[in-house]
């Protein structure tokens, strides 16, 4: 695999065999970075961070210039400012972020209606049905490539192959601006000397138990026996592991993909260990989940809080609730009630709330009394009163006051629909 700074980059020719492939995965390169260029050329070529410009907040994302001194997206900015000290470092702009991607989007839409965004910045495309109106699955890549840049302005890279985990791994390996093709006949002998880490599904500890038995790379996997595999790893994760060895990969590329959560999380200036401003700080963060629930017409089934102590160790709880909702009042009711059960009492560094398991609004039954009834006019005219004079100027009375002293939130990371 790349190493995610541009080395061990593999590129295809532009007459590559493409037998036998239909799934393209493209991914924009550093595409928080690749916009904040695009909107101020006089970035280009220094070595960028994004993120808040001081050791509190984590890097999120990083131009490859700076990736080659070993800066990495989700690291603390102190520490990225540590490894390259030249580095300019930008605050984010979300908002400008998802409308180029929506522009990217639309390029992708235009050659195939079967499209399954990933996040802002990637996706899978089936192109196996427009090879008549466009050219062969290599073609489509190339074209969307040269309009990506023509029409946007910022560069991608592509993977094209017979599966979708094959075509990531492909796009990851191409990285920066370039293509990389796997025909289907190609594709164990593409696999095989790939490290296990590689494999979708294999995280740090995974491939830690894989590697001390042997199992470094994907060849390795794929003579393995499934007892030794299932020691490893568990029947589950093995056997799915033996198929993706084999090259098996049987999903399709989901255009009708449900959003699986939406959340918030704060991290603070200084640790805090007031209890009460922390309950205060997840009420407020379940007001903004509710908020972005009745925009998005969508209802949460489970709420889940993140706390993340002094010393990085973080905890996440969750909870199903006896009805869906998309009233922050109940969500920020069940978060506090989660945070009870967190029996740790030193001081927090991060908090968040997540709504898990959502679902269309209205989509159950009728109950005969609505007891969330009153908190939906309340939060109702919160969404009116936000949308004509901005989210800023609507707040909690017990939030009011709240921004010096003991810690105040000042880092948000809005966690888009996943």
């Amino acid at each position: 695999m790349g190493h995610g700074d541009g080395r061990g980059r593999m590129v295809s020719s532009a007459d590559a065999d493409d037998s036998g492939t239909r799934i393209l995965h493209v991914d924009m390169d550093a595409f928080y970075a690749a916009v904040e260029v695009l909107d101020d050329p006089s970035l280009r070529g220094l070595p960028l961070i994004i993120g808040a410009p001081d050791g509190r907040s984590v890097v999120s994302s990083a131009s490859y210039e700076a990736r080659r001194y070993g800066v990495r997206s989700a690291m603390p900015v102190s520490q990225a400012v540590r490894l390259c000290p030249t580095a300019r470092i930008v605050p984010p702009h979300f908002h400008r972020y998802q409308e180029v991607s929506r522009q990217v989007m639309a390029i992708f839409e235009s050659f195939t209606p079967l499209v399954e965004p990933l996040s802002v910045d990637e996706a899978f495309l089936d192109v196996q049905g427009v090879r008549r109106l466009w050219g062969s699955p290599a073609r489509i890549a190339a074209q969307i490539r040269e309009r990506v840049l023509a029409e946007v302005g910022i560069t991608c890279s592509v993977g094209v192959a017979a599966t979708k985990h094959v075509a990531k791994m492909a796009s990851t390996m191409a990285k920066p601006d370039g293509m990389l093709v796997v025909a289907e006949h190609d594709t164990l002998a593409f696999l095989a000397p790939r490290p296990v880490r590689a494999l979708w599904g294999v995280g740090p500890k995974a491939a830690e138990a894989l590697e001390a038995r042997g199992l470094r790379t994907i060849g390795d996997l794929r003579t393995a026996s499934p007892e030794m595999l299932d020691r490893a790893v568990g029947p589950a994760l093995s056997a799915r592991l033996a198929q993706l060895a084999r090259g098996e990969d049987a999903r399709a590329v989901d255009t009708e993909r449900v959003e699986k959560s939406i959340g918030h999380e704060e991290t603070f200036d200084h640790d805090v260990a007031d209890r009460a401003f922390l309950r205060a700080e997840l009420l407020r963060l379940a007001d903004r989940v509710g908020a972005r629930l009745r925009r998005a017409g969508w209802e949460t089934s489970t709420v889940a809080i993140k706390i993340r102590f002094d010393d990085f160790r973080t905890v996440t709880r969750s909870q199903t609730l006896p009805e869906p909702t998309a009233v922050g009042q109940r969500i920020g009711e069940a978060a506090q009630s989660l945070f009870a059960l967190v029996e740790r009492r030193d001081p927090v560094r991060l908090v968040g709330v997540r709504a898990e398991n959502l679902r269309p609004a209205g989509g159950g039954a009728l109950a005969l009394w609505d007891e969330d009834e009153d908190w939906r006019k309340v939060e109702g005219a919160v969404d009116e009163a936000m949308a004509r004079f901005g989210s800023a100027t609507i707040s909690r009375a017990r939030h009011i006051g709240r921004g010096e002293g003991r810690g105040a939130a000042r880092h948000p990371k809005d966690h888009g629909v996943d």
